[in-house]
């Protein structure tokens, strides 16, 4: 990417120096081990920082190629990469998905539970590809084993006696059509594995595995040349350090070192919402992507108008305010959801600057980024901690870039 002066396209030198002002004392203090952060407009980069290290065991600073496990943010390559086969007419956002996977035409979702066990009920409207872009299909994750419908999701996994290290995207979508869904489709938020499934229909769709898909339509002619389910061994010393705060730890510790990582090896499962590692200017090839309406260095993935798509909300009014936690979600107010991202729909209601149509997403890792097509901006993040968002790296990073454009 070509760094200018910010001035040139509208940014303050010294403004933007507070990026990296907010962040360096995270790595003095040791609450975080290293970052990269980095921003762009029309094209050109006006800021781009690292600091710390990408193994601090081993003393090895943070490098711009350092190789991060991007986590969720897998799951807007997804919807970016399935918005070619929409490009097609292979389907629109109303499409049911059982006209593909027939097994999700039939499905139950739960009603309540009793003292005799689960009871369900009939679908109301089908399962589109709308629903699961927006996790409000009606899917889940699984994790809270005080739910009936994640404990459901446990026991056909245990029953089906299937390695999970060989579990593909087809086992899982198997499983999910035989668990009840958790609620009507259309009607709540729940963030899910919904992505996961659209990474399978572009498998049922094109007929060509999930990473092969990925490289034909955005990773080649992107030149997004780090960027897989897994890190050959010719990489395997940009690996970073996985680092965290498990259970609320006063100290910053260890979680995977990179001799220890399983990311050497490729998946059974190639996870659309999850499976992907890249870099920092990997990442940044997609969003500046989008940034230009689907183009970049003549390459063209996409149409301005299917990009367009991104920056309007698509979840059902029922679903909406959407949140992790129900009314005490800061995070995401004034947010609705869009093709796999969040997508912001009142600037006032999220309390800082932006622009409405701005979207973007973060990875469990805190990885984080939004496309600010308005301004003609992106911003990135990468930094490698666990759990995410117990520091307010994404906010501090996303204000201070809007306090610093000054025309």
């Amino acid at each position: 990417m070509q760094i200018v002066t910010p001035e040139s396209v509208g940014f303050s030198s010294t403004r933007l120096q507070r990026i990296t002002t907010k962040m360096q004392p995270y790595i003095d203090e040791g609450k975080l081990a290293g970052t990269i952060t980095t921003v762009a407009r029309r094209g050109k980069t006006v800021h781009l920082e690292k600091l710390g290290w990408m193994d601090r065991e081993a003393q090895r600073p943070m490098e711009f190629d350092a190789i991060f496990r991007i986590a969720s943010m897998t799951k807007p390559v997804t919807t970016a990469a399935i918005m070619t086969l929409y490009e097609e007419g292979h389907f629109t956002l109303n499409t049911p998905i059982s006209e593909f996977i027939p097994g999700f035409k039939d499905v139950k979702v739960f009603a309540r539970e009793t003292e005799d066990g689960m009871e369900v009920e009939d679908l109301i409207r089908p399962i589109t590809f709308r629903h699961l872009f927006t996790h409000t299909a009606g899917l889940s994750y699984g994790w809270n084993q005080e739910d009936p419908v994640d404990r459901c999701y446990t026991k056909l996994q245990e029953a089906a006696g299937v390695d999970r290290a060989k579990t593909t995207s087809k086992d899982m979508v198997g499983m999910l059509g035989q668990a009840p869904l958790a609620f009507q489709p259309g009607t709540h938020w729940r963030y899910s594995l919904a992505i996961d499934v659209l990474g399978y229909l572009i498998e049922v769709i094109s007929g060509k595995p999930l990473d092969q898909f990925f490289k034909e339509r955005l990773f080649e002619p992107l030149g997004m040349v780090d960027t897989d389910f897994y890190v050959p061994q010719s990489k395997a010393n940009r690996l970073t350090a996985l680092y965290g705060h498990p259970e609320n730890a006063t100290e910053l510790q260890l979680l995977e070192a990179p001799a220890d990582s399983p990311r050497f090896n490729k998946p059974a499962f190639l996870s659309g919402g999850g499976g992907l590692v890249s870099t920092m200017d990997d990442y940044a090839r997609l969003l500046q992507m989008l940034v230009n309406g689907g183009e970049l260095n003549g390459a063209r993935i996409l149409s301005p108008t299917t990009v367009d798509l991104f920056t309007i909300n698509h979840a059902p009014a029922a679903a909406l305010p959407y949140g992790f936690a129900q009314g005490e979600d800061l995070f995401h107010q004034g947010y609705g959801f869009s093709l796999g991202t969040r997508v912001l729909m009142d600037v006032s209601a999220s309390g800082k600057a932006g622009s409405v149509g701005e979207f973007g997403w973060d990875g469990a890792f805190n990885t984080y980024f939004w496309v600010d097509r308005t301004q003609a901006i992106y911003g990135l993040l990468m930094t490698q901690h666990s759990p995410n968002n117990y520091y307010p790296l994404a906010d501090t990073f996303k204000q201070l870039t809007y306090q610093a454009m000054i025309g």
